[in-house]
């Protein structure tokens, strides 16, 4: 599922607590505070005898403003194709435009699909000019040569005058 509303303190807790109430288990979430907003996603499980009852309950969040949008039963977790490399990507350069469209281009090329991302905007430490960071987990499909991606976000790193990391992730 995925919540959104204006942010405030025990929006996780409405949410935990309707799952709990309902026999559901919390499986895995990524939730943020941004921009005055709260969001996130969520995996759930519950018996098949009470999921009405559980997205009947969720539902009743939307008094206390905050909206929940149940989604389809998905893929199981792990299902990404085996033998691939997960890989974070740390990127760090002067704000402009067209930054992630640029990196996102580049891994949606090569059918690279981003697991996670987190990006933002700092004031330089030295010039006081404006950084955009950014930090990203992907998977690279085993038909993929990690090589090939390094060499197209290196290519539009020079253009965009940012630097650009790229690690293997260790074993989790």
């Amino acid at each position: 599922m995925t919540v959104i509303g204006a942010d405030r303190p025990g929006l996780v807790q409405l949410v935990a607590a309707r799952v709990a109430d309902h026999g559901g288990n919390w499986l895995e979430s990524r939730m943020c505070r941004l921009g005055g907003q709260f969001a996130g996603i969520l995996r759930v499980e519950v018996p098949r005898e009470r999921r009405d009852e559980l997205v009947n309950a969720l539902r009743t969040l939307e008094v206390d403003g905050l909206r929940v949008i149940i989604h389809a039963e998905g893929a199981p977790a792990g299902a990404a194709a085996a033998g691939g490399t997960l890989v974070t990507l740390e990127l760090v350069g002067t704000d402009r435009p067209g930054i992630l469209r640029s990196v996102s281009g580049v891994f949606a090329a090569h059918g690279v699909n981003v697991e996670e991302l987190a990006s933002e905007r700092v004031n330089a430490p030295m010039d006081g000019g404006v950084l955009f960071q950014a930090r990203a987990t992907v998977f690279i499909p085993p038909t993929v040569k990690l090589a090939a991606v390094r060499a197209d976000l290196e290519q539009i790193a020079a253009d965009l005058m940012v630097d650009v990391k790229l690690a293997p992730v260790a074993n989790r």
